[in-house]
């Protein structure tokens, strides 16, 4: 290196204007510069995507165990005692459905956090759902947990969001009366 500036003025043709070429050098050094940052933030955007990503999808991992776990007990009644006891007695038939509402519910709020459904057609979603019994007594059952777990889950702001608009949606239908009994729902045509 030290060697270098005695060389290059050895090797220069006679009369070469040096300091024309460190003006130009300095130019193309504060370009050089400008280049470097833009891939710098580029390569900073691209991980910050990337952790995200990495994010949803542990999330969504999560989700599918529990969903594999919860359908694996519905299709065999024996399981349902392995989850936690109904705060209320309850019969096998009416904890399978709550179980089942329970994963119709995880599917809305994964669709509510990933941006898939606004907050105006959630609510419109949990209103009409919320007519009915078999909705109102999973979230007696479950709220809490559903707020406690999503208040757990720290930097869970659309989580805790769709639990209050779940609360609200809920507490406007038990206001607007008694809910449509399940076995209610539909007619049976005869043979």
């Amino acid at each position: 290196m030290i060697a270098t500036p005695f060389i290059l003025d050895w090797i220069a043709p006679s009369g070469l204007n040096w300091e024309n070429l460190s003006n130009i050098s300095q130019t193309y050094g504060g370009l050089s510069t400008l280049i470097s940052t833009t891939a710098l933030v580029g390569v900073i955007a691209s991980i910050s995507y990337q952790a995200k990503q990495n994010q949803i999808q542990n999330q969504e991992a999560q989700r599918s165990t529990h969903r594999e776990l919860l359908i694996l007990s519905l299709t065999d009644p024996t399981l349902l005692a392995c989850w936690e006891p109904p705060r209320n007695p309850v019969t096998h038939e009416g904890y399978k459905r709550i179980g089942f509402v329970n994963l119709v519910m995880s599917a809305w709020i994964t669709d509510f956090r990933l941006n898939r459904t606004s907050e105006g057609a959630a609510l419109v979603t949990l209103r009409d759902h919320f007519r009915g019994e078999v909705a109102r007594a999973h979230w007696a059952e479950g709220g809490e947990k559903w707020r406690a777990f999503s208040a757990a889950q720290h930097g869970d702001v659309l989580g805790v969001r769709f639990i209050d608009l779940v609360d609200q949606a809920y507490r406007e239908a038990i206001t607007a009366g008694p809910p449509t009994a399940a076995d209610d729902y539909f007619i049976d045509s005869g043979p």
